[in-house]
């Protein structure tokens, strides 16, 4: 294991990460107009053979020497981590011109030096040597866990023994607790100092979220009386609604699957923003999978009720299966700009950009159902922490909800408010060694949605604060 001496300690605090790769430093962003107070980084890291996983790591403002290290991993599975990089969490966002850059406020480098990895290869600007974009959980996971070990072990092994925290979103759900569990399991042979892990409005449970979002829906007013008496005559047992009676996910009944394909259809086809109930439905023709996370048509292959829904979407050219109400324009504009890639040191050959891959999505092996697994065993050795923006349908609270609460962990602290800006920022409820939180008025990316709380959230979690 490197250790850093205390010579290193006083050249770093000096001149910034004293190995980190010259080659990969960004002397010259396009589009930064503003001072910025640390150093950062793109290249890429070795994940399985063959296969080069582009990383964006952002040095901590504040002190990168001490301060801990974050991997951040959006999801899809397919979607590219730039997008919180330069939408959500970064110290920098694209402005909708496409070509300039804004300072963010509430970046979460001003804590915590931040790593952000494209993954699997094949996303965003991530490639394979022999173009195979096929993979699943556990490849991806094992391709991750190698990118982490040339990070550490090659790129930057001053930071070996900095805490270390692995988080996402979306499909994050199963991205990071996969990840986790190969970090602690492995620590006899490549030890990484892991504190802990936090999802945001992650995947945790397909039969979960998929039954939660019909309570969601019914519950924020968007179906009427008539549809949820159907709904639950149809697919909860005793006409009784619960969580524990009704099965909307994979009812063999032919008029409960009926009733939950006209709830599916308002939900994700009738122009709601199912990332973001409230927020308006901005239409986009930047191309497929052109912003976030391609939850639709992952929940329409996964579950037999859908069936229909994917047919029409195939045979109607004016039925998409891009995500819904997004536009990821500006940033597809800025990372296709060729004075930005020869800044992020990206090869030539290396295919246009985008956000989310359509092949490596519809390739993708799901191989588990639910992570109760995985948490069970992380959470008898580091801390975690899942938190839902309160408004997204796609990855909805009350199935994460259910999700922690299944576990059986030990209440620490009863469910309260918690604030922000002298505001109510949303609900938390702490069990052993996980915390439970919300976000009061976010959607699916809650980074971008409610930035400053945000902000508040992940620091209380990191350094164990109070939220």
């Amino acid at each position: 294991m490197h250790v850093v001496g205390v010579v290193a300690v006083v050249v770093c605090l000096v001149a910034g990460a004293s190995s980190a790769p010259a080659a990969d430093e960004i002397t010259h962003l396009p589009g930064l107009n503003h001072d910025i107070n640390f150093k950062h980084y793109s290249g890429y890291l070795s994940g399985s053979p063959g296969k080069h996983l582009h990383y964006w790591f952002v040095e901590s403002s504040r002190n990168p020497v001490t301060d801990p290290v974050l991997l951040w991993m959006n999801g899809g599975p397919g979607c590219s981590s730039m997008e919180g990089l330069l939408a959500e969490l970064g110290p920098y966002l694209v402005n909708p011109d496409g070509k300039t850059l804004k300072e963010n406020p509430y970046a979460w480098n001003l804590m915590a030096n931040v790593l952000f990895l494209e993954a699997p290869a094949c996303v965003g600007l991530s490639y394979d040597d022999n173009n195979n974009c096929d993979t699943g959980d556990d490849e991806t996971s094992l391709s991750n866990y190698l990118a982490l070990q040339d990070f550490f072990q090659n790129k930057f092994p001053e930071y070996r023994n900095n805490s270390f925290f692995i988080t996402g979103e979306s499909y994050g759900g199963i991205y990071v607790p996969t990840l986790a569990v190969r970090v602690l399991k492995g620590q006899d042979t490549f030890p990484i100092n892991l504190q802990g892990y936090a999802i945001g409005n992650g995947l945790s449970s397909y039969e979960l979220n998929d039954d939660s979002i019909i309570f969601f829906a019914y519950y924020h007013g968007l179906f009427g009386d008539d549809l949820w008496v159907r709904l639950v005559e149809h697919c909860c047992s005793g006409g009784r609604a619960s969580r524990q009676t009704c099965n909307f996910s994979n009812s063999k009944w032919p008029m409960c699957a009926r009733a939950v394909e006209k709830a599916s259809d308002i939900v994700y086809n009738e122009g709601l923003n199912m990332y973001n109930l409230y927020d308006n439905c901005p239409h986009t023709s930047a191309g497929s999978f052109s912003r976030h996370e391609a939850f639709l048509s992952n929940i329409m292959r996964k579950h037999h009720f859908h069936e229909t829904m994917m047919t029409n979407a195939k045979s109607n050219k004016n039925v998409k299966l891009d995500p819904p109400c997004t536009n990821g324009t500006n940033l597809l504009n800025y990372l296709n700009t060729p004075e930005v890639r020869t800044a992020l040191h990206i090869p030539l050959d290396v295919g246009k950009f985008e956000l989310c891959n359509d092949e490596v999505n519809f390739k993708y092996k799901r191989e588990y159902s639910t992570m109760k697994p995985q948490y069970q065993y992380l959470t008898s050795q580091v801390r975690g922490l899942v938190y839902n923006g309160d408004i997204d349908m796609a990855c909805n609270f009350l199935g994460d909800e259910w999700f922690v609460e299944s576990l059986g962990l030990q209440v620490k602290e009863n469910r309260r408010m918690w604030h922000q800006g002298g505001q109510v920022a949303g609900f938390v409820k702490r069990f052993a060694n996980l915390d439970l939180v919300t976000i009061r008025g976010a959607g699916h990316m809650v980074p971008e949605d409610k930035s400053a709380p945000a902000l508040k959230m992940i620091t209380s979690f990191v350094f164990q604060k109070p939220y």
